[in-house]
């Protein structure tokens, strides 16, 4: 494991992650956990949930408004510099109650 993640029992890996882009700032776009009181979206709202190893999964909106997932492989900021690769996720900011990410679009 890396010396830039958390340990395995963190709760940033047993959250599902809500995207709240009335939140998004310049920083990136910000997420809150599934449990927190998040205002009702006519569109589906993004989920995401993170793994100890750096994999995850991104869940999006389709064509007919169902979630589907893709695979995501993630980092901090700090961690190998500041740039990431256009498959990766960047964690810019994290709190137990707000993730904030920069996310390559698909």
């Amino acid at each position: 494991m890396s010396a830039d993640r958390p340990p395995p029992d963190e709760p940033l890996y047993s959250t599902t992650w809500v995207h709240v882009f009335e939140e998004d700032t310049g920083e990136g776009a910000v997420y809150r956990p599934e449990s927190a009181s998040i205002p009702l979206s006519r569109r589906p709202r993004e989920q995401l949930v993170l793994d100890p190893n750096g994999q995850g999964t991104l869940f999006a909106g389709s064509a007919d408004d169902r979630l589907g997932g893709r695979p995501i492989t993630w980092r901090h900021q700090h961690s190998h510099g500041v740039a990431g690769s256009d498959d990766e996720v960047c964690i810019v900011d994290r709190a137990p109650d707000r993730l904030v990410v920069r996310i390559p679009k698909s």
